[in-house]
């Protein structure tokens, strides 16, 4: 793989763009040919201009679209949306972070995120020929990117935020804390009291040491950030610490990751839904389809539409309640402990299971997979020394939400604790079916936004040739989409499944690859104390990795046999 964007022909310049950035370029310099690089106006100014301002060895590095569509996943965006285009919705079709490279002139693969069918105007364009508006209005509905490498140095007051209005997009504390405790806190606290069925009372114990050690590895990562200029992203400190390699892994990783968590979702919605209606079936000729398949097979059609979106700022902005959807399914169960005295009659509670450890470790691990959008939330933050209270607070809040959940949760329900609390709550109480529908909802309105990031990544190696149909990214979408489907369908355990992510690739975000990236970029100029913290982290990793994984395979096929 080359490591130039222009030499691969993924990005072709419009003439729409070299008008926008003739009004925007600073210095006034020359435009550029559809075919120049770029490289040399960008790297110049690299190193003095503000951080929005990448150099080009990150920004035309595969993916280019990571830093976007980790933004929209896990960032709170205004409620706007075009799947078609619509004149109407262009005013507001900007994202949370449309200036994320620093300025307006982002590759238009990644900007078909954000936009509607019709290109949007900033306050400053406003005023275009109508020539202009009607060779805009022709445009495709995935236009073709920017062959440019290089983003022109835009000055603060100029850049544009999720409103498209030329203001900073730089987040406050609370609303960093909210992405944090966002991305920390979602399908992983239903395995709460499940963690503790398998590791017994004292496995909360393990709960807290991951806490501090990816409080710890999430300070790493700012250190890598702050090393040298220009990065911003999980993939940009792969690339730092180990090269072009290095950025492929970790986004591999990364996306894998997310990949999941998608998977989880289908999992997730076959399971609730068919406690609801265990009843429910479809017979086709033949062709039988139980609840849990018949669920599963209706929530992907449902969510496969959502995909094809142009523009998730409505599914952003919805799925950022879910901190809120958390804290309602939490306090659900609280009421029917507490208050509808549901359970407490277990009394085989277990205070050290060492044979369920490994999978309780690996659900553990699980609760803190949120490192890669951590980078992100730091590079957004208006004021950066307050990046290590943002973790606190987001760690905190999501540790205690777990551990309460677990904790009320086996206290209910002991040994006969289901992977998700919410399958053991009675059916004919009001706040099961709030639980319920609330944990049905949320991840539909996440599987868009989790799924996109791959899906960018593979629609930036489409041919140039072929980027002028939008087919070729509705066949990406959709054959991401059925083949989340089919693996949900052929292991259909969430808990085993989440302790197996916990366990492989949790490990590898949150703990080994932040030290590992730490180790390399710093080298010979970490303290001795720094350099046994980063080993025992490393350590512990590659242990769970090992344990965890063996053990959550085996219990996978000991299933599927059965």
């Amino acid at each position: 793989m080359k490591n130039s964007v222009s030499d691969k022909n993924l990005f072709i310049e419009s003439e729409d763009e070299e008008d926008e950035v003739d009004e925007c370029d600073v210095e006034g310099g020359a435009k550029e040919g559809p075919g120049s690089d770029g490289s040399d106006s960008s790297s110049d100014e690299s190193d003095d201009g503000p951080r929005g301002s990448r150099p080009s060895s990150y920004t035309n590095q595969w993916p280019q679209s990571y830093r976007q569509s980790i933004d929209m996943y896990s960032g709170v965006t205004p409620p706007t949306i075009s799947f078609l285009g619509t004149p109407s919705l262009s005013r507001l079709s900007s994202s949370f972070l449309t200036s994320s490279f620093g300025g307006k002139h982002t590759p238009d693969i990644i900007n078909s995120l954000f936009k509607p069918l019709l290109p949007t105007t900033s306050d400053q364009q406003q005023q275009q020929p109508t020539q202009e508006e009607i060779k805009s209005s022709q445009s495709i509905l995935i236009p073709t990117p920017s062959r440019k490498s290089s983003l022109g140095v835009i000055p603060e007051d100029k850049r544009v935020d999720d409103h498209g209005l030329p203001l900073s997009r730089q987040s406050t504390f609370a609303q960093a804390v909210l992405n944090g405790v966002n991305v920390l806190c979602g399908v992983g606290l239903l395995s709460a009291p499940y963690a503790i069925k398998q590791g017994g009372w004292l496995g909360l114990i393990v709960l807290f040491v991951f806490g501090i050690l990816a409080f710890y590895t999430g300070l790493l990562l700012r250190k890598c950030l702050d090393s040298e200029p220009g990065l911003e992203t999980y993939p940009d400190i792969g690339q730092a610490a180990f090269g072009t390699v290095g950025r492929i892994a970790i986004s591999i990783a990364l996306y894998m990751e997310l990949y999941a968590c998608c998977v989880e979702y289908l999992i997730l919605e076959s399971d609730n839904l068919s406690s609801l209606f265990p009843n429910a079936h479809l017979s086709i000729g033949g062709l039988y389809l139980n609840s849990h398949v018949f669920f599963a097979i209706l929530t992907t059609l449902i969510v496969l539409p959502t995909t094809w979106f142009r523009d998730l700022s409505v599914l952003s902005y919805i799925s950022a309640g879910g901190v809120i959807a958390s804290i309602l399914v939490v306090i659900c169960l609280f009421w029917a402990g507490l208050i509808d005295h549901v359970g407490f009659e277990s009394k085989n509670d277990s205070i050290l299971s060492l044979s369920g450890m490994p999978i309780a470790v690996g659900l553990y691990g699980y609760a803190y997979s949120g490192h890669a959008v951590f980078p992100n939330i730091y590079s957004s933050l208006k004021n950066k020394d307050q990046f290590p209270s943002v973790l606190v607070a987001s760690f905190i809040i999501a540790t205690g939400l777990f551990a309460g959940a677990g904790t009320i949760g086996y206290m209910m329900f002991g040994e006969t604790s289901e992977s998700q609390f919410t399958l053991n709550l009675p059916t004919n109480l009001v706040v099961t079916k709030v639980a319920v529908w609330t944990t049905v909802v949320n991840p539909i309105t996440k599987y868009a936004l989790t799924l996109m990031p791959m899906a960018l990544s593979f629609e930036e190696l489409i041919p140039s040739n072929q980027q002028k149909s939008h087919l070729y990214a509705i066949a990406i979408r959709s054959a991401l989409t059925i083949s989340t489907l089919l693996v949900a369908l052929s292991v259909p355990f969430f808990g085993l499944v989440m302790s197996l992510v916990g366990s492989l690739l949790t490990m590898l975000v949150t703990f080994i690859l932040p030290c590992a990236c730490f180790l390399s970029i710093v080298k010979g100029k970490i303290t001795w104390l720094q350099g046994s913290i980063c080993a025992l982290i490393i350590a512990v990793g590659v242990t769970t990795v090992g344990v965890g994984t063996s053990s959550s395979l085996a219990q996978i096929i000991q299933s599927l046999n059965n």
